[in-house]
C-alpha cells in the first residue's frame, strides 16, 4: 500500500509501448513504478528535468531504459513512455486536447519514422550501385488536402501532428502515423479517410468525446481528471494492463465513449448496440460492476447478467470474476436466459420434468404430427415459426385472439380458414409435445413471462394498497417461498440482446421495477443467428433516447472488416425497435492481410486442404502459433465432424466447440457457425463456404413461394458468415467446393494461393 503521497499514473498509450518490451525490462519496470510511488527521490531512480521543458522529467528503469514523466503537481506524476536511454532527447510534444481536455503525448521522431518507412520505394536508375532511400512523392494527391488545419483540429486532431498529416499520400503512410498518435487523432483521420462527412466525424467521433467544460490549456491537473486521459494508478491495474492479454487490458483502461456509457444514469432501459469486436461486451461487464458499486450492503443478487446461451453465460461469469473477484459476483446472478425461466417455472411448477427440446428437434416433431395426419399442405418449419413467433410470442390464449394478432413481418399471407387450420395444427401440436412428456424452450419462455407478469402485477396492488393506506404494510408472502414479494432484480443487463425472444423480454421486464437504471441492453441486429425478431416498444421496454453505439473495432482488422461488411449486402436490418440499424461509421485502427479464397473440385480435397495449410502454418517459424488460436468453421454438424476426422489423419488434434463451449484444451477449434458467437481467435478458416450450402439451397427455393420468409433466411445466413468472418483479430482463409458462396464476392473468390494437390486453385 503506498503511504508516502505520491501519485504515479500511466497513460493508455504508454502502456501498449511498454508491452512491446522485453519480459526483463516489464520486470524492471514493474520494480521501478513501485519505488517510485514510496520515494521519488531514491538516488537509484536518477529522477532528473529534462533540460529546457519545465514539466517533462527522466528516470531510470534499468541501465538501458528511461521512464518519461509529466510532473502534474508536487506528488502527481503521469508516466508517457518508456524508451531507451539513447531516444529520450527525441523530439517530444506533449499538451491538454482543446477539445477534449484530456492530455497528449506524441514522440514525432518516431512517427515521422514510421511514414517514412512506409513509403514506396523510387524506380531503380541504370547508373544506381546500391538502394535508394524511399523518398516522398512529390505530385501525389495529399490525403486530408480536403480540410483545412483549423477543421481538423476542431476534430480533436493532435496539432502538433498537423505537418505530418500534410505529408501523408497512401494508406499504409496514414496508418503508419495512428499507431503512435493520440487516440482521438486516429478515429478522426480513419474516419475522414473512409469516407465519413466533416459533419458526421464531429457528431460520432468528436462530440461523444468532448469536454463538457471550457478547457484551460495550462491546467494538467484537471487534464488528468478527465476522462480522455485514461490512465491507471495502482500496481495491480498496472500488472493486469501488461501481463493479462486483451481482457487484463479492458479492466483498466476503457475508451472515453465506454467509460461514459458505463457510468451514466438512465431513467430507463438504455440500450448500447455497434459492430463485432467493438466492446459491447466489454461494457456491460462494466456495466454490471458499477450497478454493483452503487448497491448498499448486503448478501443478495440484486443484479442479473444474462444472455441467449449456456456457453456466453460460463464466460461473461468468468470475465466477471476477473473483472471484479468473489466480492463482485456475490451480488450478481449470472445465467443464460432460457436457464432463469426454467427455473421460474420449475419454482412454480415443482412437478414439472418435461424434457425440454431444441428447435431443431420441435420441427422434427412437426414433421412427425403431419406425417401421421397425412397433410402435406404445410411445411413444417412455417407452423413452427408461426407457432413461436405468432401464437407463442404474442401469448395468444384463444382462437379468437390468434383471429386477430398481427403477422408483421411472417411474409405469406394467411386466410382466415387457414388460421383456423393453423390454430388446430398448433393445439393438437402442444397435445402430442404433453403427450411425450416434453416442451420447446418457447414454451419454457413463455410460461415463465405469464409467471413473472403476474407477480409483478401482485407487486403493483400491494404497493397501491400501501399507498392507500398512507404506507402501512400488511404482510403478504411470496407464494411458496416464505420471503417478501418482491421484485426478482433491482437491475437487468443483457449480452447479445438481438437473439432474445420476445416472451423473454416480457420476463425480464417483469423481474425488475420500472425506473432509474432499470434494464441495459447490449447488441448487434447484424449478429442476430436465430429467428427471433423483436420491437422492444411493443413489450413494455421503452429505449427512445436512450440507445448509444460504439463504432471502433478493437479486434478485427481493417482489411478483414471490409471483407465482413460486403457479406452483409445491402441487406436491412432493424434496430430492435422498428426502425433500421445500420453500421454506418464501423471501422478499425488495426491492419493486417486480406481474407484469402481457396477454391477446390469436391468437400475432400478441401478438408486435406484445410490440414495442408495448417501444416504449412506449423512448419514456418513467423507463421507458427498455439492451435488452440485457429478455429474452424462450417456451415453443419456433420461437416464439423467430417473436419476433425480428416485432421486425425493428418496428425492435427482438433477441439470441438459444443453448446458449452470448447470441449478440450489443446488442438485446433472445430465447430459450426453458430458455436463461435462470442469467440475470438488470432486465425479463423471458413470452410463449406460453397454455392448451395451458404445459403441453404432450400432458401432459395422460398424466393418465389414465400418472399418475406426467403429475405428473412437470407439475412440470417449473411449473418451467420459475418459472425464467423469477423472473430478473426489476424487472418481469415474461406475454403470452398464448386462454386463459391454468392455471399462472398469477387474480392474474396479471387487472389490466394493454390492449396490442393488435385489441380484446384484459387479461383
Amino acid at each position: 500500500m503506498n503511504t508516502s503521497g505520491v501519485t504515479l499514473r500511466l497513460l493508455d498509450k504508454a502502456d501498449k509501448e511498454i508491452r512491446k518490451l522485453p519480459r526483463t525490462v516489464k520486470g524492471a519496470f514493474f520494480d521501478f513504478q513501485h519505488k517510485f510511488r514510496t520515494n521519488p527521490n531514491t538516488a537509484g531512480l536518477k529522477l532528473q528535468q529534462l533540460k529546457g521543458d519545465s514539466r517533462l522529467w527522466s528516470a531510470r528503469v534499468n541501465d538501458e531504459y528511461r521512464a518519461l514523466l509529466l510532473r502534474l503537481a508536487d506528488d502527481d506524476w503521469l508516466i508517457v513512455s518508456v524508451k531507451h536511454r539513447k531516444d529520450v532527447y527525441d523530439r517530444l510534444s506533449y499538451g491538454v486536447n482543446q477539445i477534449t481536455g484530456g492530455i497528449e503525448y506524441v514522440d514525432l521522431e518516431v512517427v515521422e519514422d514510421s511514414i517514412l518507412r512506409r513509403l514506396p520505394a523510387p524506380p531503380p536508375s541504370p547508373t544506381d550501385t546500391a538502394p535508394a532511400a524511399p523518398t516522398p512523392p512529390e505530385t501525389a494527391q495529399t490525403l486530408f488536402a480536403a480540410w483545412s488545419d483549423e477543421q481538423l483540429s476542431d476534430l480533436g486532431v493532435a496539432e502538433p501532428l498537423l505537418p505530418v498529416i500534410r505529408t501523408l499520400t497512401t494508406e499504409d503512410q496514414l496508418l503508419g502515423l495512428i499507431e503512435y498518435a493520440p487516440q482521438l487523432t486516429g478515429e478522426v483521420l480513419l474516419a475522414l479517410f473512409d469516407g465519413a462527412s466533416y459533419d458526421a466525424v464531429l457528431d460520432q467521433v468528436t462530440r461523444p468525446v468532448a469536454a463538457t467544460e471550457p478547457v484551460d490549456p495550462d491546467d494538467f491537473e484537471a487534464a488528468v481528471q478527465r476522462p480522455a486521459t485514461v490512465v491507471t494508478t495502482t500496481d495491480d491495474a498496472l500488472k493486469e494492463a501488461l501481463e493479462s492479454g486483451d481482457f487484463g487490458r479492458w479492466k483498466v483502461f476503457l475508451h472515453p465513449t465506454q467509460a461514459k456509457l458505463v457510468e451514466r444514469h438512465y431513467n430507463g432501459p438504455a440500450r448500447v448496440g455497434g459492430g463485432p469486436g467493438t466492446g459491447k461486451t466489454i461494457v456491460a461487464l462494466h456495466r454490471v460492476r458499477f450497478l454493483v458499486g452503487q448497491l448498499s450492503a448486503g448478501r443478495d443478487k440484486p443484479v442479473l447478467l444474462t444472455t441467449y446461451n449456456k456457453n456466453l453465460a460460463a464466460d461473461l461469469r468468468s470475465r466477471l470474476l476477473e473483472l471484479g473477484g468473489e466480492e463482485l459476483l456475490a451480488r450478481v446472478e449470472v445465467s443464460h436466459v432460457d436457464q432463469l425461466a426454467l427455473r421460474i417455472v420449475r419454482e412454480a411448477e415443482p412437478g414439472n420434468r418435461k424434457q425440454t427440446i431444441d428447435d431443431s428437434q420441435a420441427v422434427r416433431e412437426w414433421r412427425g404430427l403431419l406425417d401421421e395426419l397425412g397433410e402435406n399442405n404445410w411445411d413444417p418449419e412455417f407452423l413452427h415459426d408461426e407457432w413461436t413467433q405468432v401464437i407463442l410470442g404474442q401469448a395468444v390464449g384463444t382462437r379468437t385472439e390468434y383471429f386477430r394478432a398481427r403477422r408483421a413481418g411472417r411474409g405469406k399471407n394467411v386466410s382466415r380458414q387457414e388460421r383456423a387450420d393453423i390454430w388446430q395444427l398448433a393445439d393438437r401440436f402442444t397435445q402430442r409435445l404433453d403427450r411425450l412428456g416434453r416442451q420447446t424452450w418457447d414454451q419454457v419462455a413463455e410460461r415463465a413471462a405469464r409467471l413473472e407478469m403476474e407477480r409483478e402485477q401482485r407487486i403493483l396492488r400491494i404497493a397501491q394498497q400501501r399507498e392507500e393506506a398512507g404506507g402501512l404494510d400488511n404482510i403478504h408472502l411470496q407464494d411458496g417461498s416464505g420471503g417478501w414479494l418482491r421484485f426478482r432484480y433491482r437491475h437487468v443487463v443483457v449480452d447479445e440482446a438481438q437473439d432474445l425472444r420476445p416472451a423473454h423480454w416480457k420476463m425480464l421486464r417483469a423481474m425488475t421495477p420500472r425506473g432509474e437504471n432499470d434494464l441495459f441492453l447490449v447488441g448487434d441486429t447484424h449478429q442476430r443467428i436465430y429467428k427471433n425478431q423483436v420491437t422492444l416498444g411493443s413489450l413494455g421496454i421503452n429505449i427512445r433516447g436512450r440507445a448509444s453505439k460504439l463504432s471502433l473495432s478493437y479486434r478485427t482488422t481493417r482489411q478483414i472488416l471490409r471483407s465482413a461488411l460486403g457479406v452483409l449486402g445491402d441487406t436491412k436490418y432493424d434496430d430492435l425497435d422498428g426502425s433500421e440499424e445500420t453500421l454506418a461509421g464501423y471501422r478499425s485502427v488495426l491492419s493486417g492481410s486480406k481474407p484469402v479464397g481457396h477454391a477446390f473440385v469436391d468437400w475432400a480435397a478441401e478438408r486435406d486442404g484445410i490440414a495442408a495449410l495448417i501444416k504449412d502454418w506449423d512448419a514456418s517459424s513467423e507463421l507458427s502459433i498455439p492451435h488452440e488460436q485457429i478455429a474452424i468453421c462450417v456451415p453443419t454438424n456433420q461437416m464439423a465432424t467430417e473436419v476433425g476426422y480428416t485432421l486425425r489423419l493428418h496428425g492435427i488434434h482438433s477441439v470441438e466447440i459444443r453448446s458449452d463451449g470448447p470441449h478440450g484444451a489443446d488442438g485446433v477449434h472445430v465447430g459450426t457457425m453458430f458455436r463461435f458467437k462470442g469467440l475470438e481467435y488470432q486465425r479463423m478458416i471458413i470452410a463449406g463456404v460453397a454455392d448451395g450450402i451458404v445459403p441453404r439451397d432450400v432458401v432459395e427455393r422460398l424466393r418465389a413461394t414465400d418472399p418475406v420468409r426467403y429475405r428473412h433466411e437470407i439475412q440470417r445466413a449473411r449473418s451467420l458468415l459475418f459472425v464467423a468472418a469477423t472473430r478473426a483479430r489476424d487472418s481469415v482463409d474461406l475454403f470452398w467446393h464448386g462454386a463459391p458462396s454468392p455471399f462472398l464476392g469477387a474480392t474474396l473468390t479471387s487472389g490466394g494461393n493454390p492449396s490442393d494437390t488435385d489441380g484446384a486453385g484459387d479461383e
